[in-house]
C-alpha cells in the first residue's frame, strides 16, 4: 500500500512539473494593443461591426484590416477613444453597419412566449434563461441591447425598450470639439 502511495505521489510530481515547465516554455503571448482595443468596445458581441465579436474586430482593427467607426453599439464615445488610443483622426460613424441608437434590453412577453428555445441559441451572452417547452426570461443586467434574439423568435414575443436613464446609466456626455475663432488684427484699428 505504501509502494502505491510513493509511486502515485512520484507520479504527480513529475507531471507537475513537466506541465509547470510546458506553461512557461510554451505561453502563448496576447497583443497588447489587442487588449487595449478589445478593453474599450462594448463587448455587445452584437456582429453589427462584421466581425463575430468584438474580439476578432479588436483583432481586425490592430492588423488595419478594419476601420474604428464600425460599432454603431459603442458610437462616438468608442470612436473617440479608440482615435485617441491609435493616434488617429476620429471618423464618423460608419451608415452601412446602422445607426447610434440609445441602449436598449430585450423583453419577452412571457404570456405568449411558447419556449422553443431559438432566442437562447441566438443570444451571445447567454442572457436568456429558459428551457425547452418552458416560458423564456431575460436576465436585464446581462442583455446587452444587440437585438440578435429578434429574428429567430418564430411568435414575435420579445421587445426591445429603451433602458430609462437614472442615477446608475447616466455618462458624462463626450465634450464637443473646441472651436478655434479666427483671431483678428486688433493692432490696425488701433492706430486708426
Amino acid at each position: 500500500m505504501l509502494n502505491a502511495i510513493l509511486a502515485l505521489s512520484a507520479l504527480a510530481l513529475t507531471f507537475g512539473l513537466l506541465l509547470g515547465f510546458a506553461a512557461i516554455r510554451f505561453k502563448v503571448e496576447g497583443d497588447p494593443l489587442v487588449d487595449q482595443i478589445d478593453a474599450q468596445l462594448p463587448q455587445t458581441q452584437c456582429g453589427q461591426c462584421g466581425f463575430p465579436g468584438c474580439r476578432p474586430y479588436a483583432e481586425a482593427i490592430a492588423n488595419e484590416e478594419a476601420e474604428i467607426n464600425q460599432c454603431p453599439p459603442g458610437g462616438e464615445a468608442t470612436i473617440h477613444a479608440l482615435a485617441d488610443l491609435l493616434d488617429r483622426e476620429p471618423l464618423p460613424l460608419n451608415p452601412e453597419n446602422g445607426v447610434e441608437a440609445a441602449k436598449t434590453v430585450a423583453v419577452i412577453d412571457e404570456q405568449i412566449c411558447i419556449g422553443c428555445t431559438l432566442c437562447i441559441q441566438a443570444c451571445p451572452v447567454d442572457a436568456i434563461l429558459g428551457a425547452a417547452k418552458q416560458m423564456h426570461t431575460i436576465i436585464e443586467s446581462e442583455c446587452t441591447g444587440c437585438e440578435l434574439c429578434l429574428p429567430p423568435c418564430p411568435v414575435d414575443c420579445i421587445e426591445m425598450v429603451e433602458i430609462k436613464e437614472d442615477i446608475l446609466t447616466w455618462k458624462w456626455p463626450y465634450p464637443e470639439p473646441a472651436t478655434v475663432e479666427q483671431p483678428t488684427d486688433n493692432r490696425q484699428e488701433a492706430t486708426a
